[in-house]
């Protein structure tokens, strides 16, 4: 039996997304967004999390930082 969050919790988690989060909208080409997804996979992330760490090593590398 899957339970159903309530009306409230939906409204909570929203709140506490739009504090502790800016969003922003990533366009890839057709297709690509399925390859990103499998490579996040294999590696066992969420596309969220690969994203997110793609960006962090690539301004790292970029700014001579190796942390």
């Amino acid at each position: 039996m899957t339970a159903k969050n309530s009306q409230a919790k939906i409204k909570a988690n929203n709140k506490y997304t739009a504090k502790a989060y800016d969003e922003l909208k990533v366009r890839v080409q057709k297709g690509d967004k399925d390859k990103i997804r499998l490579h996040a996979d294999s590696k066992g992330e969420s596309l969220n999390g690969f994203i997110n760490r793609a960006i962090k090593e690539t301004m790292d590398r970029d700014s001579g930082n190796s942390d």
